[in-house]
């Protein structure tokens, strides 16, 4: 899924490689998909942007986000774009393509499920892209303690520590996948109940957020998932797929997983202790 190193990696990558590009064509659900979830009217897409120059991008939380003159055309979730330049390996299954005049083009496939934004600039009420956009980055000087601190709702229900990074947009863009090795920085188990954190834990919590957050972003996201190109991120993830029963690199111990809250969580036992 597109988290915050991935939306922010893809917004640069955009920025550099399609900005001036003129949209030539728009073809949606080429192969139908039943997650595919489209915003704004998609029949409309072809006569808002054919003709329409790229002009910047941006990224909100886990969102990227590419604009023309007049519009905004936003992915979320597993909406992945990739940009092709050449023709022999434009992929024949998508469920969205953006064509250029110079025979260069963006096709959108969607893995589990995603989300495709299409709406004239200023027109999208949409509330999950507001929330996305309204928040503070996380990788911004505004982003402090007293703020981070500030998102715990301090009442005696019960909140494990992913529940309280990863759901309700309290921090977009820090999702199921980077919150495993923000957890394992801080030395906090997943499953950790937060009626319980002192205020140093928080403060972990907050300086691996910073932390793990700003190393993703900087080496072109998670070795896990694809930027624009399909390439890997550079980042190596520690609590992953990947590293499934393989040592911890800190204590040597074996990183397993479990399933909860409604995904995969992994944890080094040894090392996140609470």
């Amino acid at each position: 899924m597109l988290e915050l190193p991935e939306s922010y990696t893809m917004s640069k990558q955009i920025k550099k490689s399609l900005t001036g590009k003129i949209i030539s064509g728009i073809e949606v659900l080429h192969t139908p998909h039943r997650f595919a979830f489209f915003h704004g009217d998609r029949e409309n897409y072809g006569d808002l942007l054919e003709g329409q120059t790229v002009r910047k991008a941006a990224y909100h939380g886990g969102m990227v986000e590419m604009d023309t003159e007049d519009c905004m055309i936003t992915f979320a979730d597993g909406a992945y774009p990739r940009y092709y330049d050449d023709k022999k390996k434009f992929p024949k299954k998508h469920q969205l393509a953006i064509y250029f005049d110079d025979e260069t083009a963006v096709f959108v496939s969607i893995q589990m499920y995603g989300i495709i934004f299409i709406f004239p600039k200023g027109k999208c009420t949409e509330g999950y892209y507001q929330s996305s956009s309204s928040k503070i980055n996380p990788l911004s000087d505004e982003f402090t303690f007293e703020y981070f601190r500030g998102l715990y709702p301090g009442n005696q229900k019960k909140l494990s520590a992913k529940a309280f990074l990863a759901t309700e947009q309290r921090i977009p863009g820090l999702g199921n996948g980077v919150l495993q090795d923000i957890l394992w920085d801080a030395g906090i188990d997943p499953r950790f109940d937060m009626r319980e954190a002192s205020e140093a834990d928080f403060m972990a919590l907050y300086t691996s957020v910073k932390k793990i957050l700003k190393e993703m972003c900087e080496q072109g996201g998670r070795d896990t998932e694809k930027d624009l190109f399909g390439q890997n991120g550079s980042y190596i993830t520690q609590l992953s797929k990947k590293t499934l029963f393989e040592p911890c690199i800190k204590c040597g111990h074996e990183i397993h997983k479990t399933n909860f809250l409604g995904g995969t969580v992994y944890y080094c036992e040894n090392c996140q202790k609470k």
